[in-house]
C-alpha cells in the first residue's frame, strides 16, 4: 500500500477524526503528516487538533507555524515524500476524501502495467443540501451533511479539478498535486475527490487568503488562489450566503463515499481531457 502524504491546515478535529477513519478503511496504514498553523490561528486549537492526531495514531512528522505562502505546502510536501522513501504516495488534502473505481492496490497494479506512473482523479465539490456553508457534527458525518457533489471548482471558481492521487516516489507533482508534468494518469480509471470544503467557516479563510496574498503578506506565484477565492465569495454574496445547488451549470446531484456517482467515469474522462487553465491563472 502507498503511503498517505498530507499537509494538514487548522482543520476541525472531527474532520481529521473522518479523514483518518477514511483512508484506513481503504488499507492505508501509513501516513506521512506535516501540519502548518497560520499565526492567527489561536494556540489552544492548535494543540487540540495535534492531541487528536496523536490519539488517532497518526502524530505529525513535522509541525510549523507562520505565513502559508504558496510555496509552503510542496513543501512541506515533497520533505515529507523524501521521508516516505521509494513506494507508492497517495495525495489528499485533509478536505478531500477520495472514491477509487478499485481498491488502491489494483489501482496501482494497473498503472504500473500499463507503464504509469501516477494515478488521477477528479474534484467533486461537496455542500449542504441547501447550499449553505454549514457546522456539521461527527454523529451526523460527511455525508449526510454534505450529501450534494457538484463542479463548482473548475465551473465557477475556473480552478483546477484535476488530482494526481498517486504518484511513484520519483514522480516530482506539482504545487496543489493538480499535475505530474511529463506524466499523464488514465482518463479511464479516474478516482473521485469527494472536496469537502465548503464548510462553516471557509469564507473567513477565503477573505483572508485574499487579504494577506493582495497585501504581500504571504506570497504568491500566480494569482489563481485569490482568483478563484475571489469569484466564490462574489457568488455566495449574491446567493444570499449560499452556493446556488439548483444551478444547472454547476451539476449538484445526491452522491455518497461509498460508491463512484453513477456515470462516473465517462464524466470525469470528459471534463479531464476538456479542461484548460483560465489564461487568468497564468497557465496554472
Amino acid at each position: 500500500m502507498p503511503a498517505l502524504v498530507a499537509v494538514i491546515g487548522p482543520v476541525e478535529p472531527a474532520l481529521l477524526t473522518a479523514w483518518t477513519a477514511h483512508y484506513r478503511a481503504l488499507g492505508i496504514a501509513d501516513f506521512r503528516l506535516a501540519f502548518h498553523f497560520p499565526d492567527h490561528v489561536p494556540a489552544a486549537w492548535r494543540d487540540e487538533l495535534l492531541a487528536t492526531a496523536h490519539g488517532l495514531g497518526v502524530a505529525p512528522a513535522t509541525v510549523s507555524t507562520g505565513p502559508w505562502h504558496e510555496h509552503t505546502n510542496t513543501e512541506l510536501r515533497d520533505a515529507l515524500r523524501e521521508q516516505a522513501g521509494p513506494t507508492w504516495h497517495l495525495f489528499a488534502d485533509a478536505d478531500e476524501l477520495h472514491t477509487y473505481p478499485a481498491p488502491i492496490p489494483e489501482v496501482i497494479a494497473a498503472a504500473e502495467e500499463a507503464g504509469r506512473s501516477v494515478a488521477g482523479g477528479l474534484m467533486l465539490d461537496r455542500v449542504a443540501a441547501d447550499g449553505r456553508l454549514a457546522h456539521w457534527r461527527p454523529g451526523t458525518g460527511l455525508d449526510r451533511a454534505f450529501p450534494l457533489g457538484g463542479h463548482l471548482t473548475h465551473r465557477l471558481l475556473h480552478g483546477d479539478p484535476r488530482k494526481i492521487v498517486l504518484a511513484r516516489s520519483d514522480v516530482p507533482v506539482a504545487s496543489g498535486n493538480h499535475r505530474a508534468p511529463g506524466h499523464k494518469p488514465d482518463p479511464d480509471a479516474l478516482a473521485c475527490v469527494h472536496h469537502f470544503k465548503w464548510r462553516s467557516g471557509v469564507l473567513e479563510d477565503l477573505r483572508r487568503r485574499v487579504e494577506k496574498f493582495s497585501s504581500g503578506a504571504w506570497a504568491e506565484r500566480t494569482p489563481a488562489v485569490r482568483d478563484e477565492a475571489g469569484r466564490l465569495l462574489d457568488h455566495i454574496d449574491r446567493h444570499h450566503g449560499r452556493v446556488d445547488v439548483a444551478d444547472p451549470r454547476l451539476g449538484f446531484r445526491h452522491v455518497t463515499l461509498d460508491r463512484l456517482p453513477a456515470g462516473w467515469a465517462a464524466e470525469a474522462r470528459t471534463i479531464v481531457t476538456r479542461w484548460r487553465p483560465p489564461a487568468a491563472n497564468g497557465g496554472r
